[in-house]
């Protein structure tokens, strides 16, 4: 029988355990976190329109009822506003009545479920700090629990957003005050930073963000043809160039092509 020197023994076993270490790391478990949730706005989801993300009608903003107002630490003074969560029914916290068992369901954060100073966190003062809280459209509740339950512990992760269509803006405001509202952006969801230019400049001027998903800017651009220049919160940029054209007005929503990936 030939003898494998030790040198290759050496070599072979740093192979396979580098390999070994590789295939751990590739497979690694994808991480949940621990939260509870309960629901708002009725059967048909219409208590959930409008909100502290400023999106308005959520069905015309491509929302629907797959939504959900979060507390405080992870609403995040509105810079969460967009990003989507799967959720699913906690059962080894609860009683199992209550979870509809191997479903989860994918919302989009629309709003803010303010605290409640005057309850105890864990009996009325469900969005207080510092709980992780989900207030769930109904129907998207429903998906994975039970009307009866009232609340139920969860089991949550962050994860890209599918949006169909491209990113939208609706501007608001009067003249040196531009709101704007950016919506149904997929990917990341949430919006870092927002840049304008309109068509008399070749430079961009920054925008600063007013409340949830609205950015403001203070300038003159009242009718000019503007260009957005957005960078989502994994840092990619797209800039949508002369997407709203000139001659526009105030409470106009316009749609672009382009979409985050």
């Amino acid at each position: 029988m030939a003898l494998i020197p030790s040198r290759e023994i050496a070599v072979a076993l740093l192979t396979f355990v580098c390999c070994g270490l590789a295939v751990a790391t590739d497979n690694a478990p994808i991480k949940w976190s621990r939260a509870h949730a309960t629901f708002y706005g009725g059967a048909d989801g219409s208590g959930t329109m409008g909100g502290a993300c400023g999106y308005g009608n959520l069905y015309s903003a491509g929302y629907g009822t797959r939504t959900a107002a979060l507390s405080s630490v992870l609403f995040n003074d509105g810079a969460s506003c967009g990003q989507c969560y799967k959720i699913a029914c906690d059962r080894k916290l609860t009683d199992p009545a209550f979870c509809k068992p191997g479903v989860t369901v994918t919302i989009t954060a629309t709003n803010l479920c303010p605290p409640n100073d005057a309850l105890p966190n864990d009996n009325g003062g469900w969005c207080n700090l510092p709980r992780q809280h989900f207030d769930m459209a109904q129907p998207a509740w429903e998906k994975i629990g039970v009307y009866k339950g009232g609340i139920i512990p969860v089991m949550y992760q962050r994860v890209p957003c599918v949006k169909k269509g491209g990113v939208r803006f609706k501007i608001v405001g009067h003249d040196y005050f531009n709101l704007v509202n950016v919506m149904n952006v997929a990917a990341a969801g949430s919006i870092k930073s927002m840049d304008v230019k309109n068509s008399d400049s070749i430079d961009w001027m920054p925008m600063t963000r007013n409340w949830g998903a609205n950015w403001h800017s203070l300038a003159l651009l009242t009718g000019k043809e503007l260009s957005f220049r957005l960078t989502d919160t994994d840092g990619q940029t797209i800039v949508f160039n002369a997407i709203v054209p000139g001659g526009w007005k105030f409470g106009q929503t316009f749609a672009s092509n382009l979409q985050f990936a």
